[in-house]
């Protein structure tokens, strides 16, 4: 009995570093992208370049933690690897939102409200949509995640439509306004609404952090997570609040992004190794901070902003999506 121990616990001690030494890697890696991106190419006074860059760095931290966490935790509560939470409408909701806005009143009066109060209204509109489904779905003997699903793909199309018909009826000149606003920006977010991010994204991670444990027993499923004590309807409810809490942020600080977040967590469970969300959801913040952090740095320094950051991680997540399709076809 004693070789075999000894033998299992000389196997299994590199997979338990395993974790550890990548999340230490990816650390040093978003450590090194931060510090170019502060230092490449910087010219003039640095008093002047390391604020004003240094709050871009802030503001794609905050938009990759949120993207990559809220996927993650998405996918956990789904059990499913290839979904992301714009299938619950929210990339639609903010078109719409953004679309009834400038047809109501117009880009120019638009442009003149308070940034704080456009931001706080958007979120709460997007966060108060999903709240309205969860409490329908997750009430009495209707308690579905498949559902849930369904009901947000179906709002999706119909506020997608609504779009549609609206930016058909505006002027031509409001449209190419509108166009982008609807359009991802990782170059243009506004950094006067940075604190009130922080702390949504803040409180957000608070609750998603204390009961990281319990998400872990629901990727065993629900029947093995309800045996095992785990409340299944009020955790994923939870779990669901806190990714519309974080996707709404992301989406009105740069727009609607679909694939990114399906990149990200996608390459953190295969550097991992490990289906524990204490390693999962740092090694994909990390991961979208390298992304983005990196790519804009090469996107200003080197290519000149030929290109958007935001076609190339979209591209690469569709792909990560087709490959992840095609291999569960062939399974």
């Amino acid at each position: 009995m004693p070789a075999p121990a000894a033998g299992a616990s000389a196997s299994t001690a590199p997979a338990d570093r395993r974790p550890a030494r990548v999340l230490a890697v990816l650390g040093l890696v978003a450590a090194l992208c931060v510090v170019g991106f502060l230092t490449v190419d910087a010219r003039g006074a640095w008093d002047f370049v390391l604020p004003f860059r240094g709050v871009k760095v802030v503001a794609l931290l905050l938009v990759a933690y949120a993207i990559a966490v809220s996927t993650v935790l998405f996918q956990t509560v789904t059990e499913n690897r290839i979904l992301t939470p714009s299938i619950m409408g929210f990339d639609a909701l903010y078109v719409a939102l953004q679309t009834g806005l400038v047809f109501a009143v117009g880009s120019a009066r638009l442009a003149a409200v308070d940034p704080h109060l456009r931001f706080a209204v958007e979120v709460l509109l997007m966060v108060g949509l999903a709240g309205l489904l969860f409490r329908w779905l997750f009430t009495g003997a209707r308690r579905s995640l498949h559902l849930l699903l369904l009901a947000g793909i179906v709002i999706g199309v119909l506020l997608r439509s609504v779009s549609s018909f609206l930016q058909r009826l505006i002027d031509p000149n409001e449209f190419a306004v509108l166009q982008d606003a609807l359009f991802a920006s990782f170059n243009a977010v506004d950094t006067e609404l940075l604190g009130l991010a922080a702390l949504l994204v803040a409180g957000a991670s608070v609750v998603a952090w204390r009961e990281r444990r319990a998400y872990d027993v629901l990727l065993l499923g629900h029947p093995t997570a309800t045996v095992l004590g785990v409340d299944h309807a009020r955790t994923v409810t939870r779990v669901l609040v806190v990714v519309a809490v974080l996707v709404s942020v992301s989406t009105a600080l740069v727009g609607p992004v679909t694939f990114f977040g399906l990149l990200v967590a996608h390459l953190a469970y295969q550097l991992v190794g490990s289906h524990q969300h204490r390693h999962v959801l740092p090694a994909a913040a990390l991961l979208a901070a390298i992304t983005l952090i990196g790519g804009q740095a090469v996107l200003e320094h080197v290519l000149g902003l030929d290109t958007a950051l935001s076609v190339v991680v979209e591209l690469l997540g569709g792909l990560v999506l087709l490959t992840l399709l095609l291999r569960e076809g062939r399974r």
